[in-house]
């Protein structure tokens, strides 16, 4: 009964301001219907409630539109946290980060590349060196930027770097380099005979200065004394000389290099790869010359491998020298349609030689 006369007493309260007021009535009770759903919804949740930046956004607006004193009666929110919704909005209006791009440009690929191209062309070259020569072909390019392109690539710093490769050694080397080595020659009669085989690195010009059945260390030394009064001046461009260390060189035949000051290499035992150029043209030899025609004598041997080391000095192309001879210029450009070519045959015609006709 009670609750009942209450609402009854409501009823008529609130019908007073819709007799005096009929435009608004029905406007002022959908607010107050609204304003009642959103406090029993609110009662009803167990968490906060959680608002999309539209739903601040609308709150934001509406707040110009309500008296500041009431809108702790209107909004789900404490006034705080809207008045920092709308500095919030105001303030994105004044940021500009979103619209730039943030730290240094990126660097153009075609400068890495050519960054990298200097430090794998010079490995002594630290970052600020290249960086260096960069300003002086026109490139403005920090230091900095320069050693994070090499630290990138994997490039360690010029001391780590700066070591040359053994290929790289031993290309700087071969001018100042002569090899020797021995080698054997199996007769027609199963004589064995020995020739001694020097190379000079450099321009692999052969020397074969002698034949014998009795390599004793006295003939040795001869053969060095022979190679040293053939190469003459030719001696001062060499520092090393590279053997193995075979009983039959001895210490007359070092001193005989080590007078011209010529440092003697001894190879290791059994590693013939160290001594790869020598093992090298001897199995030219062989496969070229020895291996197809039969060796009667010493006589024999030395017409056959003097006619070889004609032909491999002055005639035989060598890939390292670029499909050059080691005693020959670099030929002219000729004509497919020059004059016809001439044929000068080789130990009987086991190698033929081509020339042009004069």
């Amino acid at each position: 009964m009670i609750v009942s006369l209450l609402y009854k007493v409501t009823r008529k309260l609130l019908s007073l301001p819709s007799i005096l007021l009929c435009a608004d009535t029905a406007k002022d009770a959908e607010l107050l219907v609204l304003r009642h759903e959103n406090a029993v919804l609110r009662r009803q949740l167990a968490g906060p409630v959680r608002y999309e930046p539209a739903d601040r956004f609308w709150f934001a607006v509406l707040s110009g539109l309500i008296p500041r004193r009431r809108w702790r009666e209107v909004f789900p929110v404490t006034p705080g946290t809207l008045l920092g919704w709308h500095r919030r909005f105001i303030a994105a209006k004044w940021d500009y980060s979103a619209r730039r791009r943030t730290g240094r440009p990126p660097t153009a690929t075609a400068l890495k590349s050519l960054v990298l191209r200097l430090a794998s062309e010079n490995p002594r070259w630290g970052h600020r060196r290249i960086q260096g020569e960069l300003a002086r072909l026109g490139y403005r390019t920090a230091a900095s930027t320069v050693w994070e392109i090499l630290h990138a690539a994997g490039i360690d710093p010029a001391p780590r770097r700066s070591g040359p490769t053994w290929r790289e050694f031993l290309t700087a080397q071969a001018e100042g380099i002569i090899a020797a080595d021995f080698f054997h020659i199996d007769t027609a009669l199963g004589r064995r005979l020995y020739a001694l085989a020097f190379l000079e690195h450099g321009t692999r010009r052969l020397h074969i200065t002698g034949v014998t059945s009795h390599p004793t260390r006295e003939w040795t030394v001869q053969q060095a004394r022979n190679l040293a009064a053939d190469l003459g001046m030719r001696m001062k461009s060499l520092r090393f000389l590279l053997r193995d260390r075979d009983g039959k060189y001895g210490e007359a035949f070092d001193a005989v290099f080590e007078a011209e000051e010529l440092d003697v290499v001894k190879s290791a035992p059994r590693a013939p790869r160290m001594n790869a150029h020598c093992e090298r043209v001897i199995g030219s030899i062989r496969r070229e010359v020895l291996d197809h025609i039969l060796i009667l004598g010493e006589a024999h041997a030395r017409q056959v491998l003097a006619a070889y080391q004609r032909h491999y000095n002055e005639h035989r192309p060598h890939q390292a020298r670029n499909q050059l001879p080691p005693e020959a210029q670099q030929p002219v450009t000729m004509d497919i349609n020059a004059p016809r070519l001439l044929r000068t045959q080789i130990l009987g015609g086991l190698i033929n030689e081509y020339r042009h006709a004069a």
